[in-house]
């Protein structure tokens, strides 16, 4: 399990989360580590994901999983594992079985916005006021932007109570953002802090403008154009996609048991899709393609650039937030995309505009398999993708000044902090350090000032998660590679810690 795996599970301990919580398979590199794109693997690469899979399946608590690989206009793999009904033992279908990508739904969001601002009738830099039928208050004068959505810097706490199991608990996303606006914790555009509800305020500024539901508005604009005919946002599920669900399970006893449906509804923006491998490959060839599929255009060219063009990072030497998608890697290639995470599904979607390469995948799995998505994302981007461990730095010995107690800014302001979402770094020698969370160590070596590499062992191609720590010594920062949607502020010595155990 990764570092990043592991310490985002702190911050989502708490509340339930939708996030891109299982990403860890992209991470940037120092220049001095050249990576590349490995076109060559690509024919071998389905028995490669069968020969992982088969491994998940026996030791992870994987019940099932889809991976859909496109290339160049290409399908490469398009291939379901496991049981889509595991207690009537109906196997996983690659064309038919429907899977829940959790926050890569928002992508289909950003594109609902962006072509709104294509049409004129927004701009990046509005003030989301203008767009909307209530008022949230500016923060020190500054009000919330359009650009502020696409960035995850509103500057608002984290807020949950959004999921239920109870269909008659639901409340129409609408209603839902306007009664859960979330408290300004600092100035708009100052720091990545990922929001559901900026995501969830976004798609209500496109049904508030466009007059159509926003589930309406994505089917008859991106679905529908693509040729996406097994996917919605629809909850319940429509009939004849209701029967093709993937169904989650628990491992108790050495036996799964079915999980009920999930419904994230209130924010339906920001995660409630259902989608199936065949329509995710139509998806990504259209986005690599320049907003284009077999003649039906959703996007602009110059939209779909903008969409992948960096905007604002937390840290300085770590990739950051495009407009919507997350930066996993700067060059060797440029990879672009987003996760996500739901009580029973983990997944991924990786893009490479430059190569033409688009990677989703999504897994069900039990609670202890969840670290499945992680590695199947890092076995795939090593292979497609790989990179050297960067050179060691040991110009001067500089772990020791980061020693401390990190605290994600990615949380409910309004309640006391969980343990759990406080990271606790520890010096080793002059220029490696441990960072602890959740009863798990990771180490890592400098691999520049304030730049620390993750040690994997003997895994090659990568990819190799960082840690950037930045600003003074009273406020110091603490960012990691595969976090760029947000980071940890220092909250006081490592020993406070272990007082409180």
């Amino acid at each position: 399990m990764t570092a990043m795996r592991k310490l985002l599970l702190a911050t989502s301990a708490a509340v339930l989360i939708l996030t891109p919580a299982a990403i860890a398979p992209v991470m940037a590199q120092p220049a001095q580590a050249v990576a590349s794109f490995n076109e060559a693997a690509l024919e071998g690469l389905p028995a490669f994901v069968d020969g992982v899979m088969a491994q998940q399946i026996a030791s992870r608590e994987v019940v099932s999983a889809i991976v859909t690989v496109v290339h160049q206009g290409e399908i490469v793999l398009n291939r379901a594992y496991g049981y889509g009904d595991i207690e009537n033992r109906i196997p996983a279908d690659g064309d038919t079985t429907l899977y829940r990508p959790g926050s890569i739904s928002k992508m289909f969001t950003w594109i609902a916005l962006m072509q709104l601002i294509e049409q004129g009738r927004v701009s990046l830099d509005d003030d989301v006021n203008q767009h909307i039928d209530f008022e949230i208050a500016p923060y020190e004068g500054q009000p919330i932007t359009i650009r502020d959505l696409y960035q995850h810097t509103p500057g608002m706490s984290d807020v949950g109570g959004f999921t239920t199991t109870d269909e008659a608990a639901l409340v129409y996303h609408a209603e839902w953002t306007r009664a859960n606006i979330p408290a300004r914790v600092q100035p708009p555009g100052a720091e990545i802090a990922y929001s559901n509800w900026g995501t969830s305020l976004a798609g209500y500024i496109v049904e508030h403008l466009t007059g159509e539901p926003f589930a309406d508005y994505v089917e008859r604009h991106i679905f529908g154009p693509l040729g996406m005919t097994s996917s919605t946002f629809r909850e319940p599920l429509p009939e004849g996609l209701i029967d093709r669900i993937a169904i989650g399970a628990d491992y108790t006893d050495g036996r799964f048991t079915a999980r009920t449906f999930d419904y994230y509804s209130m924010v339906m923006p920001a995660g409630s899709a259902t989608v199936s491998g065949p329509d995710m490959a139509r998806f990504m060839m259209a986005m690599l393609n320049g907003g284009e599929l077999d003649g039906a255009r959703i996007l602009s060219e110059e939209s779909v650039a903008l969409l992948g063009t960096n905007s604002i990072a937390n840290a300085p030497s770590l990739p950051g937030m495009a407009h919507g998608y997350l930066v996993y890697r700067e060059e060797g290639p440029r990879l672009i995309g987003h996760a996500g995470a739901m009580r029973d599904f983990r997944s991924n979607m990786i893009l490479s505009p430059e190569t033409g390469t688009g990677v989703f995948l999504s897994i069900v799995a039990a609670p202890a398999g969840r670290p499945a998505q992680g590695e199947l994302s890092s076995a795939i981007t090593g292979r497609l993708f790989p990179q050297p461990p960067a050179p060691r730095w040991s110009e001067a010995a500089e772990a020791a000044q980061f020693a401390g107690r990190y605290l994600v800014n990615r949380r409910d302001y309004s309640s006391e902090p969980h343990p759990m979402m406080y990271a606790v770094v520890n010096a080793v020698g002059g220029n490696a350090i441990t960072i602890t969370a959740l009863g798990q160590t990771f180490y890592f070596e400098q691999i520049g000032p304030g730049l620390f590499e993750q040690v994997t062992g003997a895994r090659e191609g990568g990819p190799f998660d960082r840690v950037e720590f930045y600003g003074p010594a009273e406020a110091r920062r603490l960012a990691f590679a595969s976090q760029p949607f947000m980071n940890w502020h220092y909250a006081g010595p490592a020993e406070d810690a272990a007082a409180e155990e």
